[in-house]
């Protein structure tokens, strides 16, 4: 969804833009097509293989600043008020679903990592190993909206009883084992909401997207535009209350005259939920389930 993103930044030559998800720098080296000399880009990742390449890829280019962190910590490094841009593209990115030694893909036989910053502990192998059951049901039905929970955390701590569950072929096969056959969704991996579960958990992504929306409010200077790409209904939810939030008066107002600034709104959508096009879909399957959401600050 470039051409999308770009649309909705409406990327201005001498701004200032924040691209908090790296990845591998399709969005980021999109952006500095359309900067000029006088611009800037901010690009962070947690990932520390993300960042070997954009310094690999960017380092030459005096417009970019790189760093390894994750995005809600714009604000140590972008001052208040200044982005005329921030981006996020959540979730998990291609290249670490694709490299089986990261552990985030059940199709491919690795370590059960799934770190996205892999300088930080614990793995997933180690919340698998030392987490209860009741730990590993709530984590599951609440990351994973998989009903059946319960069944998949008493599989996993039967399993571990007999030896350590450290590859993801071995867990993708104990979730499968616990799931009745005439139950599971045609065309789909038993396994997948599980480790779409486990993955969100180990990196907390929920949390750092509710601290980042609100890191990425503050550095965006006013008219300073947001868009944010999510892959699931938990993300999606998340950055959808974070924008109705913000383009809306305090309740505590609503309808009566007069209303304060600090009451006002401080942002206004720019547009509904906005999918790939079919176009894209047929050229990369995961885009199918890819919402982007734009968003305008309208105060300080």
């Amino acid at each position: 969804m470039v051409d999308e993103v770009l649309e909705g930044l409406s990327v201005e030559p001498a701004g200032l833009y924040v691209d908090g998800t790296y990845g591998r720098g399709g969005h980021a080296r999109s952006i500095l097509a359309r900067l000029g000399r006088e611009g800037t880009l901010v690009v962070f990742d947690r990932d520390p293989a993300a960042i070997r390449h954009a310094h690999d890829e960017l380092d030459s280019d005096s417009r970019v600043r790189i760093v390894h962190a994750p995005f809600d910590e714009i604000g140590a490094h972008v001052a208040d008020g200044t982005a005329s841009g921030v981006f996020f593209d959540l979730g998990v990115s291609s290249p670490q679903l694709d490299e089986p030694s990261r552990g985030f893909s059940f199709l491919r036989d690795g370590p059960l990592d799934m770190r996205m910053d892999t300088t930080r502990e614990p793995s997933c192998a180690d919340f698998v190993a030392t987490g209860t059951e009741a730990e590993m049901a709530s984590v599951i039905a609440t990351y994973g909206e998989e009903r059946f929970a319960r069944r998949i955390a008493h599989a996993i701590v039967e399993a571990r009883a007999k030896s350590p569950i450290v590859t993801t072929t071995q867990l993708a096969a104990i979730v499968s084992g616990a799931i009745p056959a005439r139950s599971r969704e045609p065309g789909k991996n038993p396994a997948t909401r599980t480790f779409q579960a486990l993955r969100i958990h180990i990196n907390q992504e929920l949390a750092f997207l509710e601290r980042g929306l609100d890191a990425a409010l503050k550095a965006l200077a006013v008219s300073g535009r947001l868009a944010v790409i999510s892959f699931h209904s938990l993300e999606d939810r998340i950055v959808k209350r974070f924008l109705r939030r913000h383009s809306q008066e305090d309740p505590v107002w609503r309808g009566m005259p007069n209303t304060p600034l600090a009451a006002q709104p401080r942002m206004e959508l720019l547009s509904r939920a906005i999918h790939a096009s079919d176009r894209e879909v047929e050229g990369n399957a995961r885009s199918r389930s890819a919402v982007l959401r734009i968003a305008r600050k309208v105060r300080a």
